[in-house]
This record gives structure tokens, sequence and C-alpha cells, in this order.
């Protein structure tokens, strides 16, 4: 099975920066949407914000204008930074390759090993 390799999270306190990142295989980057996820204790699992192959983005309303979502080709990597962060914003992250139509985001089966983002003061 394809294994995205993630790197990134932490302890921040409210209003700092963290910024995420995420390893895929050449294949599977070139021709999926990437998209980032968050988990908190027994609530279901979200997309965070999604960019596809050619570089169009979408984003969660909560974190419109704090979290930026991008991608390098040429390192098969796509990251996530995170600004101005809340509490709200504690969950485990998971990357995830998928496919998009629209504003509809379809996870495949390739997840990220997830990573603990914990924002407290």
């Amino acid at each position: 099975q394809v294994q995205l390799v993630e790197s990134g999270g932490g302890l921040v306190q409210p209003g700092g920066s963290l910024g995420l990142s995420c390893a895929a295989s050449g294949s599977i980057f070139r021709i999926n949407t990437m998209g980032w996820f968050r988990q908190a204790p027994g609530k279901q699992r979200e997309l965070v914000a999604a960019i596809t192959s050619g570089g169009s983005t979408n984003y969660a309303d909560s974190v419109k204008g704090r979290f930026t979502i991008s991608r390098d080709n040429a390192k098969n990597t796509v990251y996530m930074q995170m600004n101005s962060l809340k509490p709200e914003d504690t969950a485990v992250y998971y990357c995830n390759a998928g496919i998009s139509s629209n504003s509809d985001y379809y996870p495949r089966n390739y997840w990220g090993q997830g990573t603990q983002v914990t924002v407290s003061s």
C-alpha cells in the first residue's frame, strides 16, 4: 500500500503557527488531488484544505485566511501552513491523496500516519 509520510505538528500557543508537510510517491502525487484532514477525539474526520494537481485550492470556512495549502511538484510534497492557530484547531491532522470534482473531495485509501496539533496555553 502506498505510504504518505507526514512531518510537523506539535504544541503551540494560541495565535502561533505550525507548518505541516506530506511526501508522496511520484505516481500518486502526479495525478491526485491532495487534501489535509483533521480529527478531534469523538468527532468526525473533516476536510480542512485540498489542492488539485493543477493548483486549485479549497478550504474549510473555519480555516480560511489562516491556513494555506501548497504543493511542490519537484519534491512530491504537499504543505499546509497554519497561522493564527486557535484551540479549536487541536486535532490529529492527516494528509490524503484523493479525487476532487467541483467542491467535492473523495478520499482514496492513501493516508499519512497522522500528526498531532495541540493549540493550548
